[in-house]
């Protein structure tokens, strides 16, 4: 398996950092399965130039071939990774991107991770570890400001305890509206009562954007609340969390 960061892809008014994120799996589809697509939450600070929010994503991908992962394989990934953001380059933002397979993640890259949600991290540093780590890290356009969120989501990513899931494999599609439970488990994802810390397996979700579970554990999780809204007793709404 191999993971993929990018960050800092938009501007106001584009198509943010998620959307380009699927569109890399899109392209990647005859020859990689994504296993899920997470949304990390960065130091949301005035002093830290973002788009909005400060979020970047990780990419988690499986080789659809059963062979070892040489060194020309990750070469041709990263040239399609590199040339798909490219096209989709919008001038002012400030793209990087990391490619990393499965077990060169470090825990100081994991530790890089957690560091970029909580205090100011500079590029020389990402570059340093980065190296360190022989791992691929670039900037493609702008300040190339994206290398650090980039490396932060693989760390965030391998750790497996953090962020909110835009993707499960292939053909995930976004859910809205009342959805059953059922539906709901039929994607891979835990439906999880907060108060409790109870699993709960029959009901209705009721969304009011789209469903972006976490990911806690490598474990795929919705946490919900139950609704007191009258004659809605297995009814249900989601709880954002980072």
């Amino acid at each position: 398996m191999i993971f993929i960061g990018i960050d800092d892809t938009d501007i106001v008014g584009s198509k943010g950092t998620n959307q380009l994120a699927k569109a890399i799996v899109e392209e990647l589809k005859d020859d990689w399965n994504c296993v899920r697509i997470v949304r990390h939450q960065l130091l949301d600070d005035p002093r830290v130039p973002c788009t909005s929010k400060n979020g970047s994503a990780s990419i988690l991908l499986q080789d659809r071939e059963e062979i070892p992962l040489d060194e020309d394989r990750i070469v041709i990934l990263i040239h399609k990774i590199r040339e798909k953001m490219k096209r989709w380059f919008i001038k002012g933002s400030d793209p990087g991107l990391c490619v990393c397979p499965f077990d060169k993640v470090g825990q100081q890259i994991v530790q890089f991770g957690y560091r970029c949600q909580f205090e100011l991290v500079t590029q020389a540093d990402a570059l340093a570890l980065a190296d360190e780590s022989e791992i691929h890290l670039e900037g493609l356009g702008g300040t190339n400001g994206g290398i650090i969120g980039a490396l932060a989501a693989v760390g965030l990513g391998f750790q497996g305890n953090d962020g909110r899931v835009v993707q499960i494999g292939n053909a995930f599609t976004d859910m809205t509206g009342r959805q059953s439970i059922t539906e709901i488990e039929s994607l891979g994802v835990e439906v999880t009562d907060l108060d409790s810390d109870e699993s709960i397996h029959d009901g209705i979700v009721v969304f009011n954007k789209k469903l972006r579970p976490n990911l806690r554990d490598n474990r795929i999780i919705l946490y919900v609340q139950k609704s007191h809204t009258a004659g809605e007793e297995d009814t249900y709404a989601p709880v954002k969390l980072s």
